[in-house]
């Protein structure tokens, strides 16, 4: 017999491919055997997910550093992570969405809501995950900026945000689908302690893996999240900017409702 992945020849007793390493494949797809292949690649304690999700959250260093160093089979790589971390953010959509009016955006607590912020939630619901992976790049060019001891370039900067922010996503899945399922009108409050956790871990990364120590680390990172916020509030003003533009918005939906 053949391999099905890369046509190697195979004895019949094998489990494995010796060639590529693919699992040998010899029964027809059921519900049982996808929801073993389900159990086995997510949720054996030996998988490369699990290690990579215990990892990140005590010795991030070693995940990210390793990966950037050429370890590419001990860990979850960097894009496959970060896709699981999007899917879960589907889903936490998909329950913001059912929750409906149960859900109150209106940060001022003034009891208006004009149709500016309804349609831009309503634009930030439908491309969250885009929205979410623009803090790659913000976050990549703030430390690009600060942080050069180590000389990395600006993909390997990259490779750095993206298993931070991945990470977040993937801890913060437990407690916003509780909420949204439980308590949705807390929902709003939980974002924005979401929002300072974001923080707090990609501090802690950054701590990990930056040179800096003392006051000089302190300055950098000082100077890292002031870029960060100066490249969010330009997206904040560009994106109702660009809506406008495609006609999503018209000015008069700025005005509060009558």
């Amino acid at each position: 017999m053949t391999c099905k992945n890369c046509d190697a020849r195979l004895r019949t007793d094998y489990l494995y491919c010796p060639a590529c390493g693919a699992k040998v494949i010899r029964n027809r797809i059921t519900i049982k055997n996808l929801w073993t292949d389900f159990l086995e690649r997510y949720f054996n304690l030996d998988n490369t997910f699990i290690r990579t999700l215990v990892h990140l959250t005590t010795k991030p260093e070693v995940v990210i550093e390793g990966y950037l160093q050429g370890i590419r089979r001990k860990y979850l790589n960097p894009i496959s992570y970060m896709g699981i971390a999007i899917t879960l953010s589907g889903l936490i959509v998909f329950l913001m969405v059912k929750s409906g009016d149960a859900i109150n955006f209106n940060m001022l607590n003034n009891g208006v809501t004009t149709k500016y912020q309804e349609k831009l939630m309503d634009f930030i619901l439908d491309y969250q995950a885009l929205i979410f992976l623009l803090f790659v790049p913000m976050m990549t060019i703030a430390g690009w900026l600060c942080f050069d001891q180590k000389r990395y370039n600006f993909a390997e900067r990259t490779i750095i945000f993206i298993y931070s922010l991945g990470h977040y996503s993937v801890i913060i899945f437990l407690p916003s689908i509780l909420l949204l399922l439980f308590i949705p009108e807390q929902y709003v409050n939980f974002s924005l302690v979401a929002m300072l956790f974001m923080m707090v871990y990609t501090t802690y990364v950054i701590v990990r893996i930056s040179k800096s120590r003392g006051i000089a680390l302190f300055g950098r990172l000082l100077l890292f999240y002031f870029i960060l916020l100066v490249l969010y509030l330009g997206f904040s003003i560009f994106l109702p900017l660009l809506l406008l533009l495609i006609g999503e918005l018209k000015v008069e939906d700025f005005l509060p409702p009558q």
